[in-house]
């Protein structure tokens, strides 16, 4: 389990989960889980043109999941969040859905950018995801006060000069990011369960911003891990355990959140 190739999985998953967990804490806080799960599933027509083209695919998903982020940010000056996400959602898997019909051998590809390939994760594949990973870290670390004000207290950021606009089209493009280094390992499908479902979690647990952080982005770790041990022993698919192990974090949360109310009470 720790030998061979499965370590390119290891250190994959690994920079996946810490970079989900950080950025989904975000997206919660933030209320835009919708565009946490639109700009993935997005970016997979981008997976499908570079593969058209015959280029690294995570090219694709970073080019394509970054158009989706500038779109959504950018049209949402005219027109209510949800529906330009949900608009830029459409326009990219239609794209998507073209760039398929084009190319006929990509159906395996196909399948494994849904789901995720954990396990085919290559040398080659691990240096990118490394590099976007660092990428998406850094953007967070240098706008880390400014997106947690403009998330947590928009009318104070507001007050203080904050633009909470230009802050939340820089975390849609670091969420991009985030996008492009994860769907190759978890999937489209279920990029939006790891990211979501650890920082629900944590949100569920502590209101502390600090500690749900380091909770959501413990959460995630633990959640990808058990996962790829359970899909190894078992040989059952890995996006089963992702999903039910981020579904079981969350519904744990809620029920420590419940308890601490009763005993409150």
């Amino acid at each position: 389990m720790f030998s061979g190739v499965m370590m390119n999985t290891w250190t994959a998953a690994t920079i996946v989960a810490v970079i989900a967990g950080m950025t989904g804490f975000f997206a919660v806080l933030r209320g835009e889980t919708f565009a946490a799960h639109a700009i993935p599933n997005g970016a997979f027509a981008g997976a499908a043109g570079a593969a058209l083209l015959g280029i690294n695919v995570i090219w694709g998903l970073a080019v394509f999941a970054v158009g989706g982020a500038l779109g959504i940010g950018a049209l949402g000056r005219k027109a209510r969040h949800d529906v330009v996400t949900a608009l830029t959602l459409v326009l990219m898997l239609g794209l998507g859905a073209l760039f398929v019909s084009v190319n006929s051998q990509y159906a395996q590809q196909t399948y494994s950018l849904l789901f995720g390939e954990v396990f085919g994760v290559s040398r080659g594949e691990v240096l990118p995801i490394a590099g976007l990973g660092l990428a998406a870290l850094a953007a967070i670390g240098l706008a880390f006060r400014p997106l947690m004000i403009t998330s947590a207290l928009p009318e104070v950021a507001d007050a203080r000069g904050v633009s909470t606009r230009k802050t939340g089209l820089y975390f849609l493009i670091v969420m991009a990011l985030a996008t492009s280094m994860t769907v190759p390992v978890v999937g489209a499908l279920l990029m939006f369960s790891l990211m979501i479902g650890p920082a629900a979690a944590a949100r569920s647990v502590t209101a502390r911003p600090g500690a749900a952080l380091a909770l959501s982005i413990t959460i995630a770790l633990a959640s990808v891990w058990l996962s790829i041990a359970l899909s190894y022993r078992t040989n059952w698919p890995l996006g089963f355990f992702v999903g039910i192990t981020g579904a079981a974090f969350y519904l744990l949360g809620q029920a420590a959140r419940a308890f601490e109310r009763h005993r409150a009470s």
